[in-house]
């Protein structure tokens, strides 16, 4: 056994530890809450999602500033939601309350839409589960992952108008990133002791680049910093 494979099989060990532990939770009947937070004059908005474990689905195209449904059967673990405005201005924060794992019967899913033309700062943290960001519609202004033990599928294909910086700070799991075409795109990677894989890019020193990085109007910074798991990067 290798030193690489030994840790994943540690790894892998105390997830399924955790997911034991989390049968013996008293579940209840499956509910589903609604969040529709108004965009009425808001410009831009700073959107922080906070979720340890679960099922993250992200992306784009809402009426209000943010729409969605929280779906759980364990009734504690009702997301903490906080949300304010200032002129212009919104902030809102998405937490799950303190307790929350996955594993055994028990259910955790966000499905979550953000408006396409507020210009937003979003930062997320997604732990042990497995998040879904289909965000290339977003006017980001910057993006921010912070990915634990789970797998995470960022896409940001789309037709951003202006420049935006995306940072993804990985743990022990899977990150799977594709990225805008006709935009300049500069990357840097790297994996820690995992695996970093970037194709439609050119590496140039320690970073790579498209063909359209020094001319293009608009161009989009992506810095990964990973741990132990697998970094997937695609023009």
């Amino acid at each position: 056994m290798t030193a690489r494979t030994g840790i994943f099989a540690l790894l892998i060990g105390c997830l399924c530890l955790g997911g034991c532990e989390m049968e013996r939770l008293a579940t209840g009947p499956e509910r589903s809450d609604s969040i529709h937070l108004d965009a009425t004059n808001i410009e831009k908005a700073n959107v922080e999602l906070d979720m340890g474990a679960g099922q993250m689905t992200i992306g784009g195209g809402a009426t209000k500033l943010l729409d969605g449904t929280f779906t759980y059967n364990v009734d504690a673990w009702k997301p903490l939601v906080n949300d304010s405005t200032n002129g212009s201005h919104a902030t809102v924060t998405i937490k799950e309350p303190s307790g929350v794992h996955g594993g055994g019967k028990t259910k955790y899913d966000w499905d979550l839409n953000l408006n396409d033309h507020v210009l937003t700062d979003l930062s997320i943290n997604c732990g042990a589960g497995q998040a879904r960001l289909n965000l290339g519609t977003l006017a980001l202004r910057s993006l921010q992952v912070h990915m634990g033990a789970g797998q995470v599928q960022l896409d940001l294909r789309g037709h951003p108008t202006h420049d935006y910086d995306v940072k993804i700070e990985g743990g022990v799991g899977q990150a799977d990133i594709q990225l805008p075409k006709d935009v300049g795109i500069w990357a840097e990677a790297h994996g820690g002791i995992g695996s970093v894989s970037v194709t439609g890019l050119q590496k140039h020193g320690d970073h790579w680049e498209n063909d359209l990085y020094n001319t293009a109007k608009v161009t989009v910074k992506i810095q990964v910093d990973g741990g132990i798991g697998e970094i997937k990067m695609r023009a």
